[in-house]
């Protein structure tokens, strides 16, 4: 296998599976060239009745072949079942090698292994969550995996590199048209942005839901001009395990002063007091607790956000209600108050990743967020970081947003200085999921690293009492508490592919070798 080095000094394999890739060349130094990609013509004359009975009676007007691809979305998160029930029956009708390119995976989703081990399932295109990535990891698919961000996918769909031949949408609410929300409807889950370019590029598109209402419902995300067929199932999903696990302000000690550090850097930077002033932050313990820390902030200064970028959660719910922002725009909704409010309030918005992401169209917002607050398994001395492998070499995390949230004026990763005798701040990230040009603090528990490359954003801290410190001396700090970690034991053989949202090829995953890893 031929492997050129890219921009960032990464190997990475001239081809993977007949396929010529494109090495990462640096921010901006991408430029493509084509058009974007259309599914075939249809004609309306043949979708007078669009609702079938279930889902054998959609599989057998589909066009099914062996190495097909196949789509899902994840807003229904942990409590999908659609996923599984399709494959399923893909399985029962001794369908082989089909390719899954789901906008995420969940542990729900580990009978894919098995599939994967069998035959019926190739490999996924997507993320690489618990189960499915330890199987990668250890060589167990027929091909390449491929990661991206969300808008990298949506990128990819629209620009060809993924056609997907058919896709199987889990709509909360649909009409029988195949109009399509998430905000309605026992399996409510929020927005389905991370569907729409499987519905505009798919050659064949489903939607599936248990809530199926008259023409027409409102509002519609998925729209019935670009659906094939309406199936009504007796169950869509766990309305339990669909809001997200992690939406609880942390109370780790270590983890409130990491936020607090981070919502003080927003803060003594001045961009709270700035015209156009906007932040994102996720769903997990330690960023609501920034959210919550940065609201108080705004609060003593009189001042709001023009707009916060959700995930949405009641932390945020709570700033819009109370006139912190003018706007949530959101892409997921990670807890009920969320999909509550996104169904009530004029001013939460539903986004997709063509908006909000998408690298190659004129002009996507991710650019507008002002601070952008994220986390990682590993820093490494050039700001480069890894959210994907473990510094074991275990691909267990997707990629989600990290890549495009990564596009804010102030990009923050907040993680403490190390995880049980794994050191986070290392000389050389084991997998690079983002460029160090793209990073621009690190907050941990034991000071603040600013990317040197800021100069601008160092002369604004002057004046701030913040412990900041090189990140050299971070990683001495982290190597002296835990010693030096033990390499990863990996083989040659490379199992995943790591893409910039702009389509080139960051980094390489390589396969774990077993019997190094138990000697």
């Amino acid at each position: 296998m031929k492997m050129i080095k890219n921009a960032i000094g990464r190997e990475i394999p001239e081809k993977s599976d007949g396929r010529a890739n494109i090495h990462f060349k640096g921010i901006g130094k991408y430029h493509p060239e084509g058009r974007k990609i259309g599914p075939p013509i249809p004609s309306g004359n043949d979708f007078a009745n669009k609702v079938l009975r279930d889902l054998d009676d959609v599989l057998d007007k589909l066009n099914l072949f062996n190495g097909m691809t196949i789509s899902f979305h994840h807003h229904l998160r942990n409590g999908d079942y659609l996923v599984n029930l399709v494959l399923e029956k893909f399985d029962q009708r001794r369908l082989k090698n089909i390719i899954i390119a789901p906008s995420a995976l969940f542990p729900v989703h580990e009978p894919i292994v098995e599939l994967i081990k069998k035959g019926t399932v190739s490999h996924v295109i997507g993320s690489m969550n618990g189960p499915v990535g330890r199987l990668c990891s250890t060589g167990g698919m027929n091909k390449t995996a491929i990661l991206r961000s969300h808008g990298g996918r949506y990128r990819a769909i629209q620009d060809g590199d993924l056609k997907i031949d058919a896709a199987f949408i889990a709509t909360p609410t649909a009409d029988v048209h195949g109009n399509a929300n998430g905000v309605q409807g026992p399996s409510a889950c929020g927005p389905l942005g991370f569907a729409l370019a499987d519905s505009l590029y798919a050659d064949q598109v489903i939607v599936v839901t248990d809530n199926l209402v008259p023409f027409p419902t409102w509002p519609w995300s998925i729209e019935g001009g670009n659906v094939d067929y309406v199936v009504l199932i007796d169950k869509l999903g766990d309305p339990e395990k669909i809001v997200s696990g992690t939406t609880k302000v942390t109370t780790d000690p270590d983890r409130l002063k990491i936020a607090s550090m981070a919502a003080r850097l927003v803060r003594d930077s001045g961009l709270i007091d700035e015209p156009e002033f906007s932040f994102q932050a996720g769903a997990g313990g330690m960023s609501l607790a920034f959210i919550q820390y940065v609201a108080e902030y705004m609060k003593d200064k009189k001042v709001f956000a023009d707009f916060v970028r959700g995930g949405s959660t009641q932390v945020l719910v709570d700033m819009l209600e109370s006139g912190l922002t003018k706007f949530i725009l959101d892409g997921q909704s990670f807890d009920l108050a969320g999909i509550r409010s996104l169904r009530d309030n004029w001013n939460h918005i539903e986004t997709n990743p063509f908006v909000s992401y998408n690298y190659h169209t004129k002009g996507c917002f991710a650019p507008r967020v002002k601070a952008s607050v994220l986390g990682a398994t590993e820093i490494d001395l050039n700001f480069n970081v890894n959210v994907n492998t473990h510094s074991d070499g275990w691909l267990l995390h997707g990629i989600g947003g990290f890549q495009d949230a990564a596009d804010a004026y102030l990009t923050i990763i907040t993680a403490p200085l190390y995880r049980k005798t794994n050191p986070i701040v290392v000389e050389r990230v084991h997998t690079v999921t983002a460029p160090g040009e793209t990073i621009d603090v690190l907050v941990t528990d034991h000071g603040i690293a600013v990317n040197p490359d800021r100069e601008d954003l160092l002369d604004r801290l002057k004046d701030s009492d913040l412990p900041i410190v090189s990140i050299e001396e971070l990683h001495q700090k982290a190597i002296d508490i835990t010693g030096k970690p033990e390499p990863a034991r990996n083989k040659d053989n490379v199992i995943a592919l790591i893409e910039w949202r702009d389509g080139t090829v960051i980094d390489a995953v390589r396969e774990i070798d077993l019997d190094k890893l138990n000697n």
